[in-house]
């Protein structure tokens, strides 16, 4: 298997263990989020980048990007991305053009919850941290209102239909009330097959 631009996903998860050494290296907390972390939790699915959200704060992303200097290239240049209304960095794998998007923490409440209920679990040779699958859902849902994404839906349907039985719904019907997404997330949970 491979992502989109033919990159082996063992090659994928051997860039992302990179840069989780890289990231713990320069004691910057971290959470993987993106098509990967809803891999995790539902239906594996090709992929064209890893996202991380960081937690910066006075930190320096450059010990990270000499870390994985010279083959990822990290632009030290913050950007804005309008999806997700956050500030970032951005890496590319020089020889696959597979990419890596450090995505600051954000302060908005819902951010900082996700990132407070991130879950340690073995990466390959390390650990990662996701964000939970509850939250999985939450932000495909929002991303998906905001930008129409195909892939954003079938995210949050397959994780609902993997963990089922491990949900808390209070969380996430309180999450999506607050952001508008609640007849979204009803509907796709009616549509659930049953076990």
């Amino acid at each position: 298997m491979s992502n989109d631009q033919g990159t082996p996903v063992e090659d994928v998860n051997t860039l992302v263990e990179r840069v989780i050494r890289a990231l713990d290296a320069a004691g910057i907390p971290h959470m993987l989020v993106g098509s990967l972390s809803s891999n995790s939790y539902g239906v594996e699915r090709s992929t064209q980048d890893a996202d991380f959200v960081i937690e910066l704060g006075s930190r320096s992303i450059a010990p990270v990007a000499e870390a994985l200097a010279p083959d990822i290239r990290l632009d030290r240049q913050i950007s804005f991305e309008s999806v997700t209304l956050t500030s970032r960095y951005q890496a590319v794998h020089t020889q696959t053009g597979f990419g890596i998007q450090f995505f600051l923490l954000a302060d908005e409440r819902f951010h900082q919850e996700r990132f407070a209920r991130r879950r340690k679990v073995p990466f390959g040779a390390v650990f990662a941290y996701l964000q939970s699958p509850e939250d999985v859902v939450i932000q495909k849902l929002r991303w998906y209102e905001k930008v129409k994404r195909s892939k954003d839906i079938e995210d949050a349907r397959n994780v609902l239909v993997v963990q089922k039985t491990h949900l808390d719904l209070d969380y996430i019907r309180a999450w999506c009330d607050q952001h508008g997404t609640r007849t979204r997330f009803e509907t796709l949970w009616s549509e659930l097959p049953d076990f």
